[in-house]
């Protein structure tokens, strides 16, 4: 069978939402720690929602109709990027597919994406912990750079 990778459509949230429990999920394996509250039928909503409205675009990589990876992007704008850009939020290959090539490929459409969108770039972040030493390294084998710290959040609700 034949790898397509696809922008998923409002009524693939269902394949969108399991794929990011599977991610999050494995995130906090690799941190032992519970970083992450996942909730499907929550996740399923919020994509289905920001699809539709063309707030988020998430391109779906299936075989035989069977999910096998994602990668989320959504428009950024910041003063010191001279423009818009596309920011990676999300971004997953099923263990069993990974170092197939898959990952690339979806990185490859994100970026004919953005460039048909004027995006300056894309960024996306990676724990800087040793954990995720291979994720960092499969971005800098694609061409991309470390542009700055971690990644901080403050809760606000």
């Amino acid at each position: 069978m034949t790898i397509q990778i696809a922008e998923a459509q409002p009524e693939d949230a269902d394949s969108v939402a399991t794929l990011v429990g599977e991610l999050l999920h494995e995130i906090m394996a690799a941190m032992n720690d519970k970083v992450f509250d996942f909730h499907h039928d929550d996740t399923v909503v919020r994509a289905r929602s920001w699809m539709k409205d063309g707030l988020y675009t998430v391109l779906l990589a299936r075989e035989g109709g069977e999910p096998l990876g994602f990668l989320a992007l959504y428009e950024s704008y910041a003063l010191y990027t001279e423009g818009a850009y596309g920011t990676i939020p999300e971004f997953y290959v099923r263990p069993a597919h990974r170092s197939k090539g898959l990952g690339t490929a979806l990185l490859g459409q994100a970026r004919r994406l953005g460039e048909s969108s004027g995006w300056r770039r894309l960024e996306a972040t990676t724990p800087p912990l040793p954990q995720f030493d291979r994720t960092l390294a499969f971005y800098q084998r694609e061409g991309f750079s470390i542009s700055g710290g971690r990644k901080l959040k403050l809760e606000l609700l």
